[in-house]
């Protein structure tokens, strides 16, 4: 009955399996997939696919997160209950998942090599993503991005407010050790945490046309990790309880400033490396989560409920907020969600004969892969994700400009994080999220995520 109507199939997935436990999968679903997934859509493929394959671990007591259609993101958690699947149909299943996807990408123009960036891994692919905030670099919610070089971390909140309608928000950040046990806060009641390890600019009440105002947290990245502050959770409030929707500008983000620069409001726009507007009815914004000690941020993107009109961290209390903070660190870096990784691989394997990973852990090299005789799409896929059994390992110290001599005068597809390959005399598509020598190229096409997503459709 399911696979007459296969996005509502491939959605039960996790139901249907949990209702067959065998360690084979029902031939009546196995034939239910194979009529029915090339009707489905790019989305609940990609969705179905990062969800599977995590579900043959056991999460008894951990916390399930889920993400209510609305107008803006909210999250709601609840104790996961399921218990894990095994891992026979889960494979077939996740096989035949994959199958469809390289089908799809297998109908493009093929490669000569392909280059892929091993930090993709990283970014999640974004999809499904109708309320996302308006954003200067575009990342998928759960996505983790390096933090800017730089001893100091400014985060930065700007808004004007509506005539005749006094506007005060808050930019306040909460501290909380490697437990999630709250440490302090950084916000208009505590202006510095810590030995100067966060310091506030200080609380603007409105924010008049045209100049509208403007509040930083500077954070001093290596300070909070001595003190034992593992996490920085920022909090955008509208103190006032006008929703963010009302305000004809108002946006925040993320810059890095040097250890001994100034400290005032001036700044160099080139060194924002994330900012994002604030909209929709909603008047609490938690945008990422900061992991102090690795030095990186975890995109959420999602909005709390108001508690009562007065809007601080105090009124939502460390407790509270640490709950909603740590659902959300373990959700999204579960490995549930498909990444731009796993899209660039399947892509790669499906359209080029060879394929070269730029890889920066353990120690930089480059990892030639080269499709075998005999070897099908999918074994060349699950080798290349694999970053093992690599036909040559090339040890550089730069190696961007390793691929980029693989690549020179070749037809290639390129996805990368930084936009730092340019093969002389290369051409075809490019993908990268952060703007770099590459996009100088006048052969290369430039393409977005939405662009590799609509390949599938």
């Amino acid at each position: 009955l399911a696979g007459e109507r296969p996005g509502e199939l491939v959605r039960r997935l996790d139901v249907l399996l949990r209702l067959h436990t065998d360690e084979a999968l029902v031939p009546e679903l196995e034939k239910a997939l194979r009529h029915g997934l090339p009707k489905v859509g790019p989305g609940p493929l990609l969705s179905a696919l990062g969800a599977l394959r995590t579900r043959t671990e056991d999460r008894t007591g951990t916390r399930r997160v889920f993400f209510p259609r609305g107008d803006v993101t909210r999250a709601l958690s609840v104790p996961e209950r399921r218990p894990a699947l095994p891992a026979g149909p889960v494979s077939e299943v996740v096989a035949l998942l994959e199958g469809e996807l390289l089908r799809r990408f297998a109908a493009g123009r093929p490669y000569e090599l392909s280059v892929l960036d091993a930090g993709l891994t990283d970014l999640t692919v974004p999809f499904t993503e109708r309320t996302a905030a308006k954003v200067l670099v575009t990342v998928g919610r759960g996505s983790v991005q390096a933090l800017p070089e730089g001893s100091v971390l400014r985060l930065f909140l700007h808004w004007t407010e509506p005539r005749d309608n006094r506007t005060d928000l808050d930019l306040s950040v909460a501290f909380f050790d490697a437990e999630w046990t709250f440490t302090g806060l950084c916000d208009y009641t505590n202006l510095v945490h810590g030995p100067d390890a966060a310091i506030h600019s200080g609380d603007l009440t409105s924010a008049p046309a045209p100049r509208g105002a403007t509040e930083y947290v500077d954070l001093a990245l290596e300070r909070l990790a001595r003190r034992g502050d593992t996490y920085a959770v920022p909090l955008v409030f509208s103190y006032n309880n006008v929703p963010f929707e009302e305000l004809p500008d108002a946006f925040a983000g993320f810059m890095a400033l040097p250890a001994d620069g100034p400290r005032d409001a001036t700044y160099d726009p080139r060194t924002v490396r994330q900012r994002f507007d604030l909209a929709g009815d909603s008047k609490v914004c938690l945008p990422m989560i900061v992991d102090l000690a690795r030095r990186r941020a975890l995109w959420t993107d999602t909005h709390l409920p108001s508690a009562g009109g007065f809007q601080s961290i105090g009124s939502h209390g460390g407790g509270e907020l640490a709950a909603v903070a740590g659902d959300l660190w373990q959700q999204f870096t579960s490995g549930g969600r498909a990444t731009l990784w796993d899209l660039a691989v399947l892509r790669a394997a499906a359209l080029s004969p060879e394929v070269a990973v730029v890889s920066r852990e353990p120690e930089p090299a480059v990892l030639r892969y080269r499709r075998r005789a005999a070897e099908s799409e999918a074994a060349f896929a699950v080798r290349v994700a694999s970053h093992k059994d690599a036909e040559e390992r090339l040890a550089h110290t730069d190696p961007d400009s390793a691929a980029a001599g693989l690549a020179a005068g070749r037809r290639v597809f390129l996805a990368t994080v930084h936009g730092d390959v340019r093969p002389p005399g290369a051409s075809g598509t490019s993908y990268r999220l952060f703007p770099g020598a590459g996009d100088a190229s006048p052969t290369l096409t430039r393409v977005t995520a939405g662009d590799l997503l609509a390949e599938l459709g």
